[in-house]
C-alpha cells in the first residue's frame, strides 16, 4: 500500500532521487530556465518554490534553511538576496512548466522534454490557464 507516501520514486533510489533533485533545483536556481523530463519537473516544481517562499523572509535562518537543502552557498546566496525579492508581493507559483513539441524530443531515447523555468519578474500575479474561459461581457441595462 502506498498510505502517506508522497512524489514520484523516478526508478532511482531515495539517495539518488535526493541528490538528482538537488542538482535540478540549484541548476534552476542558477539559469533561472533548464530542460528536462515532465516527471522529472512536477517533482522539482513544489520543491523550488517551497525553497523560494522560505526564502523570501531574507533573514539568516531562511539562508541556512535553504543551504540545508541546496548545499550550495553561492547558490542559497543568489535565492535570497536576488530570486526571492522578485516574488515579494506573489503568494505562490513562481515556477512554471513550458511542454516542447514531439519534434524536440531527446534525441537518445525519445522522452518528451519540458522547460521548467521561474516567472519573469513582470509577469502578473493571476495568469490564466491556457484554455480558459474569458470574463462574459457585462450586460446592458
Amino acid at each position: 500500500m502506498r498510505h502517506r507516501k508522497r512524489g514520484r520514486h523516478l526508478k532511482r533510489t531515495s539517495a539518488h532521487r535526493k541528490a538528482m533533485r538537488r542538482n535540478l533545483i540549484s541548476n534552476l536556481f542558477l539559469v533561472e530556465r533548464i530542460r528536462t523530463t515532465p516527471a522529472k519537473a512536477k517533482e522539482c516544481r513544489g520543491f523550488a518554490e517551497k525553497l523560494i517562499t522560505i526564502a523570501k523572509a531574507g533573514d539568516l535562518a531562511c539562508f541556512r534553511r535553504v543551504l540545508a537543502e541546496l548545499d550550495d552557498k553561492f547558490i542559497a546566496r543568489k535565492l535570497v538576496k536576488e530570486i526571492a525579492p522578485r516574488f515579494k508581493d506573489r503568494p505562490g507559483g513562481y515556477v512554471r512548466i513550458l511542454h516542447l513539441s514531439a519534434s524536440e524530443n531527446r534525441r537518445g531515447d525519445n522522452a518528451p522534454q519540458v522547460i521548467l523555468e521561474l516567472l519573469p519578474k513582470d509577469a502578473p500575479a493571476a495568469e490564466s490557464a491556457p484554455g480558459a474561459a474569458a470574463p462574459a461581457p457585462a450586460a446592458k441595462s
